[in-house]
């Protein structure tokens, strides 16, 4: 006799959505304040003079203003 088996399920097809990380305004761009600088996981980018980080580590604008991002050292960049 001839039978038919069940299909049986498969633990692929998801995929999470992209968390647009990365820089937002680059150095030289006209900002107001509130406007968002960078997206990051953790402290690759440290806020500079007038920018806060906030609790998920965004660095955004305290003041209107023009972007400058500058090398502290080899390690640190703001």
């Amino acid at each position: 006799m001839a039978h038919k088996k069940g299909s049986g399920s498969t633990k692929n097809g998801r995929d999470s959505n992209s968390q647009r990380l990365g820089v937002k305004k680059y150095g030289g761009e006209q900002v107001i304040i509130g406007n968002i600088l960078v997206r990051q996981r953790g402290t690759k980018f440290k806020p500079g003079y007038n920018v806060k980080k906030g609790k998920d580590d965004t660095l955004f604008a305290t003041i209107n203003g023009i972007v400058k991002f500058e090398t502290i050292n080899k390690k640190i960049e703001r």
